[in-house]
């Protein structure tokens, strides 16, 4: 048995990352089964009703108060904690308030800062669309971090900004570094001359990484968000995106990073970066068919693409077509445990080109759906997925949700390789290999090969190189990049 408390705090507003990192810190405390502070949205509500951490009490909670859920062993257990959540989540309201140019709204931040032309926007989703409409009319570009933003709004924002001049990042963008500065989830990256535009958060981080790692650096990194090569909102920030690029001086090389993009939308896109006098690299992930403009060059892969990007010709690196020296295959299957939804996707690809039977929670063309009788086939999990990471922080935040999947990957006598990605930056997990470390302390000798790639650079706060050293150091094959440790995977395994 255990004890379920709920608190809510009436119009108290923090955004998700901090609210994510707070309910980590929460979930590790003595006695603690599970822990959630979330906004009291509907949806919100909802993902806390399926983790079973909703009560009467929380039900009762508006969008803009904040619900705090913990179970607990005992009920002085769930007690401290929720005492712990509060005390936590006073700290910083009086550091904050008494932090010079602290705003309270959008227009008080504009009266401290007038010439301001950016806006970060992270507030519930049913909030966002307002606050990014009265952004781009004070005449803003916007980064929307928030999700649930419904495709109504994101495409009348979008629409509204366009007329305007404004450029609109996202809904639901992770990632982006503008002028050097990265925000969100994102690297610390040397200033260069290519420009990337992303729909993908983990892509464009693997890329710019990637191309740090070698020695280049970016000029912009704009996310556009997932849908906006959809039907429906018609590419249209990316179509600004490629403008902006496209003007840019400072730019000479333009990147383009998504899943595939609706035929129509591909048709627009491709036809504008063809009115470029700039080179481009198209890396539409599982998109080998398209024909391109003459300036531009496919990517199969994001290392691939970082590759392209530097004018280099061969793979960048891509390691594994046969077993390295000293290295017997094993017989069994892979399996992947991503918390990058691109880097899954990317490793399912370079699989899939390999002739594996591939599958995953979610599938890139070539590979299948999961299947529950699925013993002989590869299976590579998105686990920043909903059905992931309902009631808890995403995997990037908290790595802890592929700690028991580790162990039974472990355990499997069927499975031969075990795939892991390391994202670490800004927003990311302060240790996510010293977590898999921890994990793999415990574990037999005589295991499945495990094999990850790190995404990061060495001036990230938990420094690329420290990531690797660990990893190793817990028996861990370290790829360059996340293209090279799927490669890898599939040269040892027989």
């Amino acid at each position: 048995m255990s004890v379920l408390v709920n608190v809510v705090r009436r119009s108290f507003y923090l955004d998700s990352v901090a609210l994510m990192r707070l309910s980590r810190q929460i979930a590790g405390m003595p006695g603690v089964v599970e822990a959630a502070l979330m906004m009291g949205t509907p949806a919100n509500r909802q993902i806390m009703q399926e983790a079973h951490l909703l009560d009467a009490e929380g039900q009762g909670a508006a969008g803009n108060d904040l619900i705090i859920g913990v179970r607990a062993q005992t009920q002085p257990e769930a007690d401290a904690a929720a005492n712990a959540a509060f005390e936590a989540l006073d700290a910083p309201r009086e550091k904050a308030a008494a932090a010079e140019g602290t705003a309270k709204s959008l227009g008080a931040a504009l009266n401290q800062m007038p010439d301001a032309s950016f806006a970060l926007i992270s507030v519930p989703g049913e909030f966002a669309a307002v606050e990014a409409h009265k952004a781009i009319r004070a005449g803003l570009d916007v980064m929307i971090f928030s999700d649930n933003v419904s495709y109504d709004d994101e495409v009348r924002l979008k629409q509204e900004a366009q007329a305007l001049g404004r450029l609109v990042m996202g809904p639901d963008c992770g990632t982006a570094i503008i002028n050097g500065t990265p925000l969100a989830f994102a690297n610390v990256v040397p200033r260069g001359d290519i420009g990337i535009i992303g729909a993908s958060g983990t892509g464009t981080q693997e890329v710019t990484c990637l191309i740090a790692q070698a020695g280049r650096g970016i000029s912009q990194a704009i996310g556009v968000g997932g849908r906006d090569l959809s039907q429906k909102v018609g590419g249209i920030s990316t179509l600004t995106a490629i403008d902006i690029l496209d003007s840019d001086p400072e730019t000479q090389h333009i990147v383009l990073i998504s899943k595939p993009p609706h035929p129509d939308v591909a048709k627009i896109v491709l036809d504008r970066v063809a009115r470029s006098a700039k080179p481009f690299t198209i890396c539409f992930l599982g998109d080998t068919e398209r024909e391109l403009p003459e300036n531009a060059t496919a990517a199969p892969t994001l290392g691939a693409a970082a590759q392209s990007a530097m004018g280099q010709k061969k793979n960048f690196r891509i390691v594994g077509r046969s077993a390295p020296p000293g290295m017997l295959r094993k017989k069994g299957v892979i399996v992947g445990l991503f918390a990058g939804g691109t880097l899954c996707a990317e490793a399912q690809l370079v699989l899939a080109s390999r002739k594996h039977n591939v599958t995953s929670n979610a599938p890139v063309p070539g590979a299948s759906p999961l299947v529950a009788d699925g013993a002989n086939v590869d299976r590579l999990l998105d686990l920043g997925a909903d059905e992931y990471t309902k009631g808890r922080p995403h995997p990037m935040i908290d790595p802890s949700v592929r700690d028991d999947m580790l162990r039974q990957s472990m355990n499997d006598t069927n499975v031969a390789i075990i795939l892991l990605d390391c994202v670490i930056g800004y927003g990311a997990h302060a240790d996510p290999a010293g977590q898999v470390a921890a994990v793999l302390a415990d574990m037999p000798k005589k295991h499945p090969y495990l094999i990850a790639s790190v995404t990061g650079t060495e001036e990230d706060p938990q420094v690329r190189s420290r990531q690797i050293a660990t990893l190793k150091q817990a028996g861990v094959l370290v790829a360059d990049s996340n293209a090279d440790a799927a490669a890898l995977a599939a040269a040892l395994v027989s």
